[in-house]
Formats: C-alpha cells, sequence, structure tokens
C-alpha cells in the first residue's frame, strides 16, 4: 500500500521548479535560426525564370508580371506546406522563408496572398 505521505516531498519539488513552457502568447514566441516559416519574396532579384513555381510539390507558388521586368509571386497559404523547395530552386535569391508562423485565418480567400 502507498502512502500519501511520500508524494507531498515529490509535489513540493515541482511547485517550485520553473517552468519548462514558453508563455505564448502572453510573450512573444522564439523561432530557431532554420525556421522555414511562410515563403517571402524580393521583387527586385526575381526574372521571371518560373523555377520555384515548377518545384513547388503543392502548386501553391505562382510567380505573375506586375510591369516590364517586374514580377510578383503569389502564394496560397492553404496549399503551401513550408518545405523551402521553392527557395531552393531560385538561383537569384529572390525567394526563401520567413520566421512568420502565424497564419492563421477563418476566410480561405484571405489566405492567397501576394507576397
Amino acid at each position: 500500500m502507498n502512502s500519501p505521505g511520500k508524494m507531498i516531498p515529490y509535489l513540493m519539488r515541482m511547485l517550485l521548479k520553473k517552468s519548462q513552457t514558453e508563455p505564448y502568447p502572453a510573450a512573444g514566441a522564439h523561432t530557431a535560426a532554420a525556421f522555414r516559416g511562410a515563403p517571402s519574396f524580393l521583387a527586385g532579384r526575381c526574372v521571371g525564370c518560373g523555377l520555384c513555381q515548377r518545384a513547388c510539390p503543392t502548386g501553391a507558388l505562382r510567380i505573375e508580371q506586375a510591369g516590364e521586368r517586374q514580377y510578383k509571386a503569389i502564394v496560397r497559404l492553404d496549399r503551401c506546406i513550408f518545405c523551402g523547395q521553392c527557395a531552393d530552386a531560385c538561383h537569384r535569391g529572390a525567394i526563401g522563408n520567413s520566421a512568420c508562423f502565424e497564419l492563421a485565418s477563418a476566410d480561405r480567400a484571405s489566405l492567397e496572398v501576394e507576397i
């Protein structure tokens, strides 16, 4: 038979320990250096080759011409799996992954964004 008195010292040690979890969202979340969040795009570097668009396994990325020698990237965040293949395929460094991860939305249409 277990004695309830043996548990009291253990409970006291646990109450005095520091918490191992972060107080998110009250305090900001910290991401690792290699974290792959939402895609980011540098329009000045893009030449419109479409390699990133072809490398996307889910078809979430679309490159469109915004003007003469200017391009924009449109991402469907509901399809994107944040794999980073688009960033690996871009030889000019025009697309990468940011640390942004708070992407929830109640409206599916708002998940198609120009980055």
